[in-house]
């Protein structure tokens, strides 16, 4: 998948992308760094993984720096900002990818709690160390975004539920982001092919992704889809401030 940023293009600007040691994140956060961006690698548990991310940028000549943050932690991710506006400068670029809630042993409200608190969390952390005309985005998924008119599969439902109460939540602070000078937009994907969520659904209902699949006709790979959320860095935003990507054909909108 070739960089859909021109080179060059975000040279100056510094990106912090959440949940970025991997998958969908970690290929977003290369795109960003490819086209000039200073970028902050963030993760949760695995350094390594994020340590590897680092290097890989480095080497081809790009900045970047890895910041461990548990989300739903306020004091930890106050100290993520601080560091990334210490060590590069104000943030330019805040994508919103860390999301969960399939995950088993975190408690039953774990869903709620970093899809739709922690958001909400980060961005509030975010707003005195972002630079003017920052842009924030927050990467969803159709399931969630379209769940109050069209239902999912039971594995996914804590999960879109929780991501669509975060996008309300964040949507409710339009006000306050026009008045900071700050865009948002929210980037929403079928499910994703080779992720993480997308294991743990076949995992949880053999053949889901097999029959998502044939329903849309086609479904994103993860370095596909990060080429969406990083273009919407930089295209200019919907009215409605969101950003389809694939078929949303089966999905009844909102009235």
């Amino acid at each position: 998948m070739s960089n859909p940023l021109a080179p060059a293009s975000l040279e100056g600007k510094v990106a912090l992308v959440t949940g970025s040691s991997r998958g969908i994140g970690a290929d977003t956060v290369r795109y960003l760094a490819a086209a000039g961006a200073a970028v902050v690698v963030n993760y949760r548990s695995k350094a390594p993984r994020a340590d590897k991310v680092v290097a890989e940028i480095t080497e081809a000549g790009g900045r970047a720096i890895a910041v461990g943050a548990d989300l739903t932690d306020a004091e930890s991710v106050a100290a993520m900002f601080a560091r990334a506006a210490d060590e590069l400068g104000k943030v330019d670029i805040l994508v919103l990818n860390a999301s969960g809630g399939m995950e088993t042993g975190l408690g039953e409200d774990y869903a709620m709690r970093l899809n739709r608190d922690a958001q909400l969390n980060v961005v509030e952390q975010a707003l005195p160390f972002l630079a003017d005309g920052a842009r924030i985005v927050f990467v969803t998924s159709h399931q969630a975004h379209f769940i109050r008119t069209t239902p999912t599969m039971p594995e996914y439902e804590p999960v879109a539920l929780s991501k669509r109460a975060g996008e309300d939540a964040l949507r409710a602070k339009l006000p306050e982001f026009d008045a900071a000078g700050v865009e948002f937009v929210v980037v929403s994907g079928d499910m994703i092919e080779g992720t993480i969520t997308a294991t743990l659904l076949e995992r949880a209902n053999p053949g889901a992704i097999a029959a998502r699949r044939e329903d849309a006709g086609k479904l994103y790979n993860v370095a596909e889809f990060a080429a969406e959320v990083a273009s919407a860095v930089v295209d200019p935003i919907p009215a409605d401030h969101t950003r389809l990507v694939g078929d949303v054909s089966g999905f009844a909108p909102e009235v």
